[in-house]
């Protein structure tokens, strides 16, 4: 499409595209009523008493940290969603990544209004994603500690096994290790666990008269050695500063200990990820991405040109496709967005051999010139069949799997539509580690769909049952299947488990994708060396 005028097909005014854009608003009107749901934290009542306990709120903390008008990159803010009878909005925590003193960092804050800022199995997971983001990007990070420690309840869950919240004194360790600055303020109680966090940053604050430390609180030190003590004597903010030197400088209140962290960044002498200008000036697309709700629609079966959706994210609507004669259920293409280079394998149907080799190929000319792969996933899956089969399907999404599992640039994968099977895989999927993964309102991810499923689990059943009750036996089943797999490969399912990091609109993807590019610029080292697949 370069060098001539791209064109959309799209008529904003025919009834198909106002009624796949009503529904989508429908989907857009839900996300946002549970965005502003995990955004209030613990509620009204929670939040008055602990702003009555001179205390911020943790998104109000963040806001005064990062640089006056920066954009901030949340992650996974509706994780637990739907989980717990709905009593852990946003998991208990707030992360995401912003600017501070003009140097990205993470930000991992815990909001106290929630259990009291307990981890919770999907607490951890959250911190242990972000800590991974920071650390794959070179990052530092941030903790605004108000922390409860273990949900004990689950201590079987959040305690023992890799992954769990052990995992995270790891990452911390680790990171400092590698030079990424590990920074803690703390603005309330951290206990057990939660103690660990500061005490394991190369820089700590503690707030007077909130903020507090101790492995065992009052209740465990009398029950473990019959010493009676009161919270603040045993691990108040004066006693670790002046006494055990556990934190480093002591806050008057909230907004000191904020502008002291900013301080501390702003002395890193670390390079400024993302600072440096993109190759080329940016340009918006000449067709406007609001539109998208009503190209792709809420119905995954209704087919439409993927090229529609790229024109509305790339900078000038301009791509340079590759091989566009050719496995043309797989688009690849080159562009810009937000200035910043980016090769893009988006799909148009299921997977072919064609499509497959020729992703694989592409993948290989992203490595060698260096440009990040994005990955926009619509998909069924590989083809079957017995002529798939026979022309060697297995082998050739094998190859796409490969160059895409091997790939030596920072990878990027958007859940535009479907996302099943073998497809998940071959398209970048969350167990192939890209550096970020959002998803649509109007995605799914499963193995398969309902109506396959359902489809396989009967035919099964139906062989191995014989005579009176067969068909009710196998009506249950079917409606259990298709119960089951409607319920687990819904988007808010996946983003509540952490499958993403985080559903975000159609027309924000742009902007969204912009951010990861700018993260990712100076992060990830020019690949290197031969490459690890066979060209066609």
């Amino acid at each position: 499409m370069t060098g001539v005028a791209p064109q959309s097909a799209v008529d904003p005014s025919s009834a198909g595209f106002q009624k796949n854009a009503a529904r989508y608003q429908e989907l857009l009107a839900t996300l946002r009523e549970r965005m502003a749901v995990a955004m209030a934290g613990g509620g009204d009542a929670l939040m008055r008493r602990h702003i009555e306990r001179g205390k911020l709120p943790a998104r109000e903390r963040i806001e005064l940290l990062l640089d006056v008008g920066s954009p901030f990159l949340e992650i996974s803010p509706l994780a637990a969603w739907g989980l717990y009878g709905g009593g852990v909005p946003a998991a208990g925590a707030v992360a995401g990544i912003g600017l501070v003193e003009g140097q990205h960092c993470m930000v991992i804050a815990n909001d106290a209004t929630v259990k009291g800022g307990s981890f919770f199995k999907e607490t951890v997971r959250k911190h242990i994603r972000a800590q991974d983001i920071a650390l794959q990007n070179r990052l530092p990070v941030l903790y605004l500690v108000d922390c409860g420690g273990a949900y004990l309840p689950q201590q079987d869950e959040v305690f023992p096994d890799w992954g769990h919240f052990g995992t995270t004194f790891y990452n911390q360790c680790r990171m400092s290790a590698e030079g990424l600055p590990q920074i803690s303020a703390v603005f309330g109680g951290c206990t057990a666990g939660g103690a660990y966090i500061p005490a394991l940053s190369d820089e700590a604050i503690i707030v007077q008269g909130t903020g507090r430390i101790h492995l065992g609180g009052p209740p465990i030190v009398k029950a473990a050695i019959n010493e009676v003590i009161d919270g603040e004597s045993l691990g108040g903010a004066a006693m670790h500063t002046r006494v055990s030197g556990v934190t480093d400088y002591l806050a008057a209140d909230e907004r000191e200990a904020l502008a002291k962290m900013r301080q501390i960044v702003r002395h890193l002498n670390m390079p400024k990820h993302g600072s440096a200008e993109p190759p080329r000036a940016a340009r918006p697309p000449r067709f406007d991405a609001a539109e998208i709700p009503g190209i792709v629609g809420a119905d995954l079966k209704q087919p439409y040109d993927v090229r529609e959706v790229l024109m509305r994210l790339v900078d000038d609507s301009e791509l340079q496709e590759f091989k566009p004669e050719y496995g043309a259920t797989l688009v690849c293409a080159s562009a810009h967005i937000h200035g910043r280079p980016v090769g893009i394998l988006a799909n148009n149907g299921v997977l072919f051999s064609e499509s497959s080799v020729k992703g694989a190929h592409f993948i290989e000319l992203c490595n060698q010139r260096g440009l990040p792969l994005l990955f926009l996933q619509n998909i069924t899956g590989f083809m079957v069949g017995s002529e798939a089969e026979r022309g060697g399907i297995a082998k050739h999404s094998a190859k796409l799997v490969y160059a895409m599992a091997t790939a030596r640039v920072p990878r990027l994968t958007v859940l535009i539509g479907g996302s099943y099977g073998a497809g998940n895989y071959g398209m970048c999927g969350r167990g192939f580690a890209p550096h970020f993964l959002f998803s649509w309102p109007s995605s799914r991810i499963a193995t398969m769909s309902p109506e396959v499923a359902t489809t396989v689990l009967t035919d099964l059943k139906r062989a191995s049952l014989k005579g009176p009750g067969a068909e009710h036996e196998i009506d249950d089943l079917a409606r259990e299947t298709t119960e089951q797999f409607t319920r687990q490969s819904d988007p808010y399912y996946a983003t509540a488990r952490l499958w993403d990091d985080g559903i975000i609109e159609p027309a924000q993807t742009r902007d969204v994708l912009g951010l990861c590019l700018q993260v990712i610029a100076q992060g990830t080292p020019r690949a290197t060396g031969p490459s690890p697949v066979f060209r066609m």
